[in-house]
């Protein structure tokens, strides 16, 4: 495995968190934290633990996530390297040709970029209230723009992240607002569960996220009652886990302790992810999985710590502005 959406009302209120690929990732930056595109100093609240070859994002590149002030997705440019969206109108409901580039220490845009689990880049969309969650994989044309029909459910302010790594540079998640038109009513937290439910399949988590430790994550997955033992390997695992804290903007990506084919892992019913936290807070998760051919997306809410997860009001104000140049190919939930 190589290393590597103006409104008429809407509100921001996002979320943060943790990842590790085929093991334990972290986060940092405290709950509430404003976006770092207002402010760049952000510190390291915990320290790996001991455990599975920790990874923040897809492919493996934890440890370069962990030398940074800021969490990934928070940055619209990173190390010289710059997200651009240039599409500036997204209608909610209808499929959009979003297209955006990475451009370059050189300002150029980026068109050589590592394979990690499959793709060159992995695109995560998600609205602010996280009720709503994308995950596609663009197509790339020579010059290096990059491509995909996607389409958004309302009106409101999503954020996208752009997970890739440059060839011969550091793996990278890069975070730019979207904004769909229209009025946009805030919604709560999804409250805490532990069961999802999915095109009728049924998906427990089992395990607790406890700031500053790896926690490890159990999410079995069943269907009409009865243990799936025949899932379907994705984009190079059995599982992808996304997890993001209410209120902040940060990303991190989780993979699972293990791999088809490496003569150990099963393919179900179980999916096991160990992650680490970076503080108390409130987090929501998306799994995806496929089955009979068809990538689905569980969800759940989970408190890290000594708070459990409740239902609270996302604050209203006004996202960040994000450069910009002026496909639905995946699954959504």
């Amino acid at each position: 495995m190589n290393t590597a959406a103006k409104l008429g009302s809407y509100v921001l209120g996002l979320a943060v968190v943790f990842g590790g690929a085929l093991g334990a990732g972290k986060a940092v930056g405290p709950v509430g934290t404003p976006p770092p595109e207002d402010h760049a100093a952000m510190t390291t609240m915990a320290t790996p633990t001991a455990g599975p070859t920790a990874s923040a994002g897809h492919g493996e590149h934890a440890t370069e996530q962990a030398k940074n002030d800021t969490p990934g997705g928070l940055r619209v440019s990173e190390n010289g390297y710059t997200l651009n969206p240039l599409t500036d109108a997204i209608k909610p409901g209808e499929p959009t040709d979003f297209r955006f580039t990475v451009t370059g220490p050189d300002n150029k845009p980026v068109t050589d970029y590592e394979v990690e689990h499959d793709k060159k880049l992995h695109l995560i969309v998600v609205s602010r209230d996280l009720g709503s969650f994308r995950h596609v994989h663009p197509e790339m044309t020579p010059d290096g723009v990059w491509s995909v029909k996607l389409t958004l459910p309302g009106a409101g302010a999503y954020r996208a992240f752009a997970d890739f790594a440059p060839t011969g540079g550091s793996a990278l998640t890069l975070g730019a607002d979207l904004a769909v038109a229209g009025d946009y009513k805030p919604q709560a937290l999804a409250q805490a569960t532990r069961t999802a439910t999915v095109d009728g399949y049924t998906v427990t988590l089992d395990g607790e996220l406890t700031p500053g430790q790896s926690s490890r994550l159990t999410l079995k997955v069943s269907k009409d009652g009865k243990p799936v033992t025949d899932l379907q390997p994705y984009l190079g695992a059995y599982g992808h886990l996304v997890a993001l804290r209410a209120r902040d903007l940060a990303y991190l990506h989780v993979h699972p302790d293990g791999e088809p084919g490496d003569g150990k892992t099963k393919a179900g019913p179980e999916i096991v992810f160990y992650a680490e936290v970076p503080s108390t807070g409130d987090y929501r998760l998306f799994l995806d999985f496929q089955h009979d051919g068809e990538v689905r997306t569980a969800d759940f809410t989970l408190g890290a710590g000594d708070r459990p997860a409740v239902p609270t009001p996302i604050p209203t104000s006004t996202p960040t502005p994000t450069p910009s140049g002026h496909g639905d190919d995946g699954h959504s939930h």
